[in-house]
């Protein structure tokens, strides 16, 4: 289908300028018809477990596909946090106390390995210059003494790209597992895990992915799973679910241990629906084409007077690019009385587009930011 054809199956923009990809993928016409499918089957069939167990292989087995590992490396949660807690519990920081993290990371990062230290971790926060964090800062505050690396490929706040593969080559070469959030970079450019070089990749569908919320996913590296036990568990993490068994620990050799209880049946039917229409469209293509948005956007903005906070260099942003604002919940209101949907972090405002977006659509944004001038910063 491509870039180009894929627009007419997002009723939204029948509506609305919808440009806030960072926040929730636009809804398709596959996920309405897979939420329709789920119900479906649920009032034919009563309580179609079977079936609902093989769903979430099928959901497993698509998200391995899109970074290039084997399904038995991937759990199915039901958030990032979801999948991210039980892994940091199954840390031992008896011999190795030090978490690093980056001050681009999601609450979720900091507020979990923050958690761990009532169990004797040490959280060390890594400062950011500007839009950037230089590699070298990661250099001095990754040691001997590290335990986990735990770092955002995208920022939230900012659009910023961290360089993942450097930094996990530094943690690596010092004993570090390393930890990746790739929620604001799935779907907006393609990840390989094999190239990546990092030990956990997680992320869910209700961004880029196209699905909708209660869907998450988290890859360990192969092998991995075997080395750590968690504490914090649940029915879908044991060896055989089905056993039913009360009388021991026994989770699964693979990353299903990182799972918990009943998977979230109906966002996996739309996030397996969002996932493959995204594979239908291309990441690649998906990729180019918003960077030309995103080109076209910063010019819009510095002929405005404006100030991008995002990165310039298309290789060190991902999909959302931020702009200084003296009031962003302002000007995202003003906007969205224009129709246009957009989002604000951190004094900024958010926009973000993705392969159903259009050279219109920035064209509405920039007019909507012409009227309202004094809230840039």
């Amino acid at each position: 289908m491509g870039v180009s054809g894929c627009r007419a199956r997002f009723p939204i923009f029948e509506r609305l300028t919808y440009i806030n990809s960072c926040s929730q993928g636009a809804l398709s016409d596959s996920v309405r018809a897979a939420y329709d499918d789920y119900l479906t089957g649920w009032d034919e069939r009563g309580a179609p477990w079977e079936y609902w167990v093989e769903r979430a292989e099928t959901a497993r087995a698509t998200f391995a596909r899109l970074i290039g590992a084997a399904a038995d490396d991937v759990a199915v949660t039901t958030s990032l946090s979801a999948g991210i807690s039980p892994l940091a519990s199954a840390i031992d920081f008896s011999k190795r106390r030090k978490v690093v993290i980056s001050d681009f990371e999601f609450p979720t990062i900091g507020q979990i390995w923050h958690a761990q230290e009532l169990r004797g971790a040490q959280v060390v926060h890594v400062p950011a210059d500007g839009a950037e964090i230089p590699v070298e800062r990661f250099a001095d505050a990754i040691d001997e003494e590290t335990a986990v690396v735990s770092i955002a490929a995208v920022c939230y706040r900012n659009g910023a790209r961290l360089d993942v593969e450097e930094i996990a080559r530094i943690a690596h070469e010092r004993g570090a597992l390393v930890v990746l959030d790739a929620y604001q970079a799935m779907g907006t450019y393609p990840l390989d895990v094999r190239g990546l070089g990092v030990d956990v990749l997680a992320a869910g569908v209700l961004k880029y992915l196209l699905g909708s919320a209660g869907l998450g996913f988290m890859w360990t590296r192969p092998g991995l799973a075997q080395e750590l036990w968690p504490t914090q568990t649940g029915w879908f993490a044991d060896e055989n679910i089905f056993e039913m068994d009360i009388d021991d620990y026994s989770p699964s050799p693979t990353a299903r241990r990182f799972q918990s209880g009943t998977p979230p049946i109906p966002a996996i039917y739309a996030g397996i629906a969002g996932m493959e229409l995204l594979e239908e469209i291309g990441i690649a293509g998906t990729r180019a084409h918003v960077n030309e948005l995103n080109e076209q956007l910063i010019a819009g903005v510095d002929e405005l007077g404006g100030t991008v906070v995002t990165p310039r260099a298309a290789e060190k942003r991902g999909a959302l690019v931020c702009i200084r604002s003296t009031d962003a919940p302002a000007l995202v209101a003003a906007l969205g009385e224009d129709g246009i949907v957009t989002s604000e972090r951190d004094g900024n405002l958010r926009v973000s587009a993705h392969a159903y977006n259009t050279v219109e659509d920035v064209d509405m944004v920039l007019r909507g930011l012409d009227k309202q001038r004094s809230l840039l910063g």
